[in-house]
């Protein structure tokens, strides 16, 4: 079982940056909430790791009461 690596691994971040916001371009809140699911879905498939997901959720969820 591995742990949430939370270090910078993207090569080009502005670029990621970039195509993650452009994703929103000209969709409204449903569409964007929609893709979000997708996007998280997808990605969560990718990782495939209960455990450092579930560990990102928590992060996620304590996170968002730091700055929230």
């Amino acid at each position: 079982m591995s742990a949430l690596n939370t270090e910078p691994r993207l090569a080009n971040p502005d670029k990621f940056y970039k195509a993650l916001s452009q994703l929103y371009d000209h969709l409204d809140e449903a569409a964007s909430l929609r893709a979000s699911a997708r996007l998280i879905l997808l990605l969560a498939n990718h990782i495939g790791d209960e455990t450092v997901l579930l560990e990102a959720i928590a992060r996620a969820k304590r996170d968002d009461k730091v700055t929230g």
